[in-house]
């Protein structure tokens, strides 16, 4: 799940756990990774996850390392989809954004992967899980 916005702000990040949420297959407690920023420090968004079943997993301050994986998808979406691109509106780049999110979960096959989407590798693990 993911949520687009001027700038970051608690609803925002609301407004992602919520489709996250009804995303959750029962029966799995999945594990959400982010950095130090403060929307994800606030007792609201902790309290979110708890509540419903996901564990938090934070960075820790000044270890680049463990936003290895996160760090090498925005590399990719840096190269792929900023360079040399323009957006006239916030509108027009949330609906470009948008879209490349879903193509990059839904159709790109990673090497890393096995050959996979992320959608296919996550699916698949559930499935081995259950």
């Amino acid at each position: 799940a993911h949520s687009i916005s001027m700038c970051p702000n608690l609803a925002q990040q609301q407004q992602m756990l919520q489709v996250l949420m009804e995303a959750k297959p029962a029966g799995v407690e999945p594990i959400l990774h982010s950095d130090m920023g403060w929307q994800y420090q606030h007792e609201t968004y902790i309290r979110t996850l708890a509540d419903n079943g996901f564990v938090q997993s934070m960075s820790r301050k000044g270890n680049c390392i463990d936003n290895g994986a996160t760090e090498q998808v925005f590399g990719h979406l840096k190269d792929e989809f900023f360079r040399g691109q323009d957006w006239q509106t916030f509108e027009s780049f949330k609906a470009d954004l948008d879209a490349y999110i879903t193509h990059w979960n839904t159709v790109r096959r990673q090497v890393k992967l096995r050959g996979l989407t992320p959608v296919e590798y996550r699916d698949q693990a559930l499935q081995e899980a259950v």
